[in-house]
């Protein structure tokens, strides 16, 4: 008996088969947060397929298009998903922020010891001198 037979046929590792939307998930059932993530939605009337940017532009012109023919029930619908797929998109941007956030902290502490050491160095040289001439100027004003 071959093994392989016994699969669906769009089966995709990782994938919880239920039709909802394509791609992995986490293990806390979110869509893990990459731009380029494609987006099965079921919208009110309308099926679209494509990434959260994409999504969140169609449903706004839709909304737009129901709003001028006068269907404003079907427009807050389009508009509502299109919230949707702005809060996603937010959300990606965050994440994309604090990964570039993260990442500066990383280079920062991978740098080498000795050019923190210098330059460190070299503004506590010039600090102390400052103390050390300021000091016998404040002794004299106070006798």
């Amino acid at each position: 008996m071959n093994m392989k037979r016994t699969r669906s046929r769009h089966h995709r590792p990782g994938s919880n088969n239920n039709g909802g939307s394509s791609g992995a998930r986490l293990h806390n059932g979110q869509v893990p947060l990459n731009r380029n993530h494609v987006f099965d939605s079921n919208g009110p009337e309308v099926r679209i397929r494509g990434t959260a940017q994409q999504l969140f532009e169609k449903y706004l012109q839709l909304g737009r298009d129901a709003t001028s023919g006068g269907d404003r029930v079907t427009a807050e619908a389009y508009f509502q998903h299109a919230e949707h797929y702005f809060r996603i998109l937010n959300a990606m941007n965050q994440a994309a922020q604090q990964a570039q956030i993260e990442r500066q902290e990383r280079t920062t502490r991978s740098r080498p010891n000795y050019q923190q050491n210098e330059s460190a160095g070299g503004a506590e040289e010039n600090h102390s001198d400052q103390q050390g001439e300021a000091q016998p100027e404040s002794e004299a004003v106070a006798s």
